[in-house]
């Protein structure tokens, strides 16, 4: 059977954090369940699995990935409520991040036998698309040695930033949820929190770095165009319909 290099894009816009969940829940639980039937299937019954990119950006809220400490969350619930903030622990990977407007966060879902079968290869692509999305901007930005995501002085490391965060689950090959990158977020929610349970460095926004807000909307589509470009796929605009 064919690989299919198509992804279906949607920009979900401002949605709660767990409305969202669900939704990813939904396509990766459907991806999955195709792959079992297909196994099943002689060749000629087989369908090729879908891929999806969704883009998005949440109400005030932390995260904890399955491998995080909940003493990096510095709130109780009374101090959450002040801040117009909720709490999920999640079956990502990675330690506690922060989403909030302002943050561009993306949620691929990708049946990986349609690209390449290796999580690592995965996600340096994902902060590859971030890091030449960055360059256009002016901004030299790359990883850190035994750090996921995507820094800002990553070479000397006198002041390293963190800009883009990231956390995935992969099952059979489906991969879910995805990074976080920080275009114009307010960044003081980054003070109630040990950022993804790192606590000697910081974290940076596009708009601190330039002196200036980004429409978000103009880095989406770069980023997107650097997403089809290193996964060799096509970006198909989904068609409006009930989704949820």
């Amino acid at each position: 059977m064919a690989k299919n290099k198509k992804i279906q894009f949607e920009d979900l816009g401002l949605i709660d954090y767990k409305q969202a969940w669900d939704y990813q829940d939904k396509l990766f639980t459907s991806i999955l369940d195709l792959k079992v039937q297909n196994r099943r299937a002689t060749a000629e019954e087989q369908h090729a699995t879908p891929n999806y990119l969704l883009f998005c950006s949440h109400p005030h809220v932390y995260t904890l990935g399955k491998s995080g400490h909940e003493e990096h969350l510095l709130l109780n619930d009374e101090g959450l409520k002040a801040k117009g903030a909720t709490y999920y622990k999640i079956n990502r990977g990675g330690d506690i991040t922060y989403h909030g407007p302002g943050q561009l966060v993306g949620y691929p879902i990708l049946d990986l036998e349609n690209f390449f079968t290796d999580i690592h290869k995965y996600l340096r692509y994902l902060e590859e698309a971030v890091i030449l999305t960055l360059a256009e901007y002016g901004v030299e930005a790359g990883r850190i040695n035994g750090l996921t995501g995507v820094w800002l002085d990553y070479k000397e490391q006198i002041n390293p930033r963190k800009i883009c965060a990231m956390g995935v689950k992969c099952s059979r090959w489906v991969t879910m949820h995805g990074f976080a990158f920080n275009i114009n977020p307010d960044l003081d929610y980054f003070n109630n929190i040990v950022p993804c349970g790192i606590s000697d460095k910081q974290v940076t926004s596009l708009a601190k770095e330039l002196g200036r807000e980004v429409a978000i909307e103009e880095v989406e589509q770069k980023l997107k165009k650097q997403i089809a470009s290193l996964f060799e796929g096509e970006i198909i605009e989904a068609a409006n319909e009930e989704r949820y």
